[in-house]
C-alpha cells in the first residue's frame, strides 16, 4: 500500500486544502520533512486497525495552524503540538469503553494523556506512535457519517492516511459485551 498516494484529484479542494499539501504538510511538520518515518507511521497505524477502516489526521498538522488561537504547529516548542489520528468506520468505535463517547457508539472521546482509560486496547499502539514522532498522538475513532458532517459540510481539513480494504484482518476490535 502507498501513503503517498495522489488518488485524489488535486483540484478537490476538501476542507480548502489539496490532499498533496495536507500530505506535504504533515511530513514537514510531523516528521521533519522525513517522508520514510510518516509511511512507517502509517504502515504501523495500518497493520492494526480493522478491515475495512479508514485512518485520517486531522489538526494542525495538517493545515500548519492551530484551529483554537491560530499560533503555528509547534509554536510551543518542538514536539509539543499533537497528532490527532481518527479512525474512520465502524470497527474503530469497538475499540472504547461506553463512557467513551461524546456521542455513545458513534463519535468518540480522543484517546489522550487527559483520557488515558478510554479505549485499554489503544493505549500500547498509541504508546508506540508516540515513540516513533516524539510528540502526542491522540487516537480517536467515528463514524463515517460524523467525518462526511465535519469534513464534507463543515469543510474540516484533514488528510486521509489509508483505508484497509475489507477482508480478514489479524487484529481485529474487541468484541461488543
Amino acid at each position: 500500500m502507498s501513503f503517498m498516494d495522489d488518488s485524489v484529484a488535486e483540484e478537490t479542494l476538501q476542507g480548502g486544502i489539496p490532499e498533496d499539501v495536507k500530505r506535504d504538510n504533515v511530513i514537514r511538520l510531523a516528521f521533519g520533512g522525513d517522508a520514510d518515518r510518516y509511511c512507517e507511521f502509517c504502515r504501523t497505524l495500518e497493520e492494526f486497525v480493522p478491515p475495512g477502516t479508514s485512518v485520517i489526521l486531522r489538526g494542525s498538522a495538517v493545515t500548519g495552524i492551530r484551529w483554537k488561537d491560530g499560533a503555528a504547529f509547534d509554536a510551543d516548542g518542538p514536539g509539543t503540538s499533537d497528532l490527532d489520528v481518527t479512525m474512520v468506520g465502524d470497527g474503530g468505535v469497538l475499540y472504547f469503553i461506553p463512557t467513551g463517547f461524546f456521542v455513545p457508539g458513534i463519535h468518540s472521546r480522543p484517546l489522550s494523556d487527559e483520557d488515558p482509560d478510554i479505549a485499554p486496547d489503544l493505549v500500547p499502539l498509541r504508546k508506540q506512535l508516540m515513540e516513533m514522532v516524539g510528540r502526542p498522538v491522540n487516537l480517536q475513532a467515528s463514524r463515517d457519517i460524523v467525518i462526511s458532517f465535519r469534513g464534507d459540510l463543515l469543510d474540516q481539513p484533514y488528510l486521509t492516511l489509508f483505508t484497509k480494504p475489507q477482508g480478514l484482518g489479524l487484529n481485529t476490535p474487541p468484541s461488543t459485551p
